[in-house]
């Protein structure tokens, strides 16, 4: 895998589908009867944010993407752009390359969380949630419980999940990310699936004997 370039970060003025997008909302508009389309707009607006990150390298909706999306579901702008801003899950600017995502819920706060922030500050010049390395590469965002409690703390990359984390994995993650690597995903630490550290134990099975 070759290094990333840094994501262009530009206010696009128009904004058209491309085809692996209209194969995908071809797909999600004809689960909903005739007249009822605009129930597609979560849908439709993950396709944006993931043809913006194809294309683009920063994943996000850009207001005229909203515009298009409201076209092809024949409602109002405006109704896209009141669900677009409502959800954390859409990037209403541009973000980095790797949109790091800190959860800081209290099993992973229990667990070392603030360790995972203040190293990902350390490794890219971040200094608060919500901003960009000077790189373009990197964006840190704080996010509510990503459901991966038992493996806590979670740093999510993406769609990926980085489990057990702590400094200085969190320092060779970003440092892999930066040469263009993709780290596997899951426990960094060779756990199996949500079984105690060390691997699982039987009913029949006592640690230390």
């Amino acid at each position: 895998m070759t290094a990333p370039t840094t994501p262009d970060r530009t206010e696009p003025t128009s904004f058209a589908f491309d085809e692996i997008s209209k194969a995908a909302i071809s797909v999600h508009v004809a689960k909903y009867p005739a007249g009822k389309q605009a129930s597609a707009v979560l849908p439709l607006l993950d396709i944006a944010q993931r043809q913006m990150g194809r294309t683009t390298g920063s994943s996000w909706v850009p207001v005229v993407a909203m515009d298009e999306i409201a076209h092809v579901l024949d409602m109002p702008p405006v109704r896209v752009y009141e669900i677009a801003t409502f959800y954390f899950m859409f990037n209403t600017k541009p973000i980095g390359r790797f949109h790091l995502q800190v959860c800081g819920t209290t099993p992973c706060w229990l667990r070392g969380s603030d360790e995972v922030r203040d190293s990902i500050k350390a490794c890219t010049g971040i200094k608060h949630y919500g901003e960009t390395s000077e790189d373009g590469l990197f964006t840190m965002s704080e996010v509510e419980c990503l459901g991966g409690c038992v493996n806590a703390p979670i740093l999510q990359v993406d769609d990926d999940y980085y489990e057990d984390m702590n400094a200085e994995l969190t320092k060779e993650l970003i440092e892999a990310l930066r040469r263009g690597e993709k780290p596997k995903r899951g426990s960094m630490i060779g756990r199996q699936n949500s079984a105690p550290e060390g691997g699982p134990l039987t009913l029949t099975t006592i640690a230390g004997e």
